[in-house]
């Protein structure tokens, strides 16, 4: 026997040792690429349906929910849950029907007679006469107001009117205008640079956008004490929702690109909604907004506000956000069946809330009914989360999703013990939704400090529209309200509009509001201090 057989018998066993150890490590390696590449797809999808195309819809349609639900019972045995039957689906055809037009609107009758009784009244009688409605449309138009104040003299005495209070000394806008202006810029999203083409050539009127943003900011100086009184009416309450958006702004000491501002949004449900501009997302601009609040905040899962509630102890509670949940679930939905049995028994608290808003509940009966029917959901809920948290893969959209919900249960179970509470900030998002449509249109602010203008403004229009309270007659009622020659608010720009230096200081827009009437016809629009004006 060759004596250095034994030799390589052990090196060989040495080598298919290493080689084991080799394919141990390719193989958990590619398991771990085969993971990432799990999960950047997962990404790469979700990028592609939010960015290019696809509903954002967080509903789900009920075949594709039958679908991933099939065989579920196995990995999670929820208490069986009643079918709504499909509603049947009527096959007769639907008549459009003309929606009558409405009452308030200017009437111009034109009576059409026949050419026979026009030439031969005498021996007609009238047997009745058919009224056709047709609906049209008388554009708008400039007008030019002369003040013309005639001098007289009696003996030593000359005498002449004053000229009314004006927005801006020796300015040319009247109060129609300018509300016309920042309506259009902030309501219906119309750049100045836009309008100021539309004046030139469907009007004939040639004003510069420099002019145009000078009547803006006088407008914001004017709107500014209603702003702050409606900030002092959130934070003299006990419950707000905060939500925020990026906008871009142009700071003059950077030169050649923008940079990305903020506009936080504060409200209460049906009430007002008063955005705070700030530059950065830090927690200093809500620290700074939030100083004097004393109560719960309903929020997204934004880190700020929970470093906010720690520093600031009983002060202030967070409150969480359903919708904020249901949308890391609905993105997860490609991941298997538990993410959809998941959005289903979320969608089963937002019916029961679908159902007390029918009803019109108040707090007392909202606060009963969730107890009694949406926190054996919320039970069922918290209990399949902590039973599938160890089955995914952290890092997917699902394991995120979950741990995000777990993270923050406390917060989002708090609005079942009080009616008065929202199950999400759905109401505060909707009030951002217009500044998101007036942003992809005139593309940045234009220097840091017109975004706090762009804030007041974007405040009392806000308010209006959720008041249901028309924003242009609201906003040349503020604006029409006796104001005095310069701007409650000074500041060197408004000197190239003619204001002067040494000047009184001016009385706020709303101080000859008759209080009564104010409050008539601006119903929960201020506070106290307001209509005790």
């Amino acid at each position: 026997m060759d004596a250095t057989l034994p030799n390589e018998l052990s090196a060989m066993r040495e080598l298919a040792a290493t080689l084991q150890g080799a394919l141990q490590t390719a193989q958990s390696l590619t398991e771990s690429l085969q993971v990432e590449n799990k999960l950047l797809r997962q990404k790469l999808e979700l990028f592609l349906k939010r960015y290019f195309g696809g509903t954002k819809n967080e509903g789900l349609d009920p075949k594709q929910l039958e679908l991933l639900l099939a065989g579920l019972a196995a990995l999670i045995a929820p208490a069986p849950v009643a079918e709504k039957p499909a509603p049947a689906r009527s096959t007769a055809t639907a008549i459009a029907v003309r929606q009558p037009l409405p009452a308030h609107l200017v009437t111009e009758r034109v009576v059409l007679e026949p050419a026979e009784v026009q030439q031969q009244p005498a021996g007609w009688r009238k047997l009745g006469e058919p009224v056709t409605e047709e609906l049209d449309w008388k554009p708008a138009k400039f007008i030019m107001r002369l003040y013309i104040r005639p001098k007289y003299a009696k003996a030593e005495r000359i005498v002449i009117a004053p000229l009314p209070a004006r927005l801006i000394e020796k300015g040319l806008p009247g109060a129609g205008l300018l509300t016309q202006v920042i309506v259009s810029k902030y309501e219906d999203h119309l750049p100045l640079y836009r309008q100021v083409k539309i004046y030139r050539q469907r009007h004939g009127v040639n004003l510069s956008r420099q002019t145009l943003c000078g009547w803006v900011e006088a407008a914001a100086d004017w709107l500014a004490p209603i702003y702050r009184e409606m900030k002092a009416g959130l934070l003299a309450g006990d419950y707000l929702q905060v939500d925020k958006t990026p906008i871009r702004y142009l700071d003059p000491d950077v030169k050649g690109k923008s940079q990305q501002g903020w506009l936080w949004t504060y409200s209460q449900p049906q009430g007002d909604v008063v955005f705070d501009w700030n530059v950065s997302r830090s927690r200093e601009g809500p620290r700074a907004f939030l100083k004097d609040f004393r109560g719960q905040l309903q929020t997204d899962g934004y880190g700020v506000y929970e470093s906010l509630a720690r520093e600031r102890g009983g002060d202030l509670t967070l409150i969480g956000c359903w919708a904020h949940v249901r949308r890391g679930f609905h993105e997860a939905l490609g991941e298997g069946r538990v993410a959809a049995w998941l959005v289903e028994q979320i969608g089963l608290l937002y019916g029961v809330e679908k159902h007390l808003r029918q009803q019109k509940a108040g707090p007392k009966l909202r606060a009963s009914v969730r107890a009694w029917q949406s926190r054996p959901i919320l039970a069922r809920l918290r209990l399949a989360l902590e039973r599938v948290r160890h089955r995914v893969l952290p890092q997917s959209l699902l394991g995120q999703a979950i741990d995000y919900t777990l993270r923050r249960w406390e917060t989002l179970t708090r609005h079942v013990a009080d009616g008065r509470w929202e199950i999400d900030n759905n109401l505060c998002e909707n009030a951002i939704r217009p500044t998101a449509v007036g942003k992809k249109n005139f593309l940045f602010i234009g220097h840091p400090a017109a975004g706090q203008r762009s804030a007041v403004i974007y405040s009392v229009l806000g308010s209006c529209r959720r008041l249901g309270i028309t924003p242009p007659n609201t906003s040349r009622t503020f604006l029409n309200a006796s104001p005095r020659p310069k701007p409650p608010e000074s500041n060197p720009s408004r000197r190239r509009l003619g204001s002067k230096p040494n000047a009184p200081p001016p009385a706020s827009p709303t101080e000859n509001i008759p209080g009564r009437h104010f409050r008539a016809t601006h119903p929960g629009h201020f506070t106290k201090r307001l209509h005790r004006m």
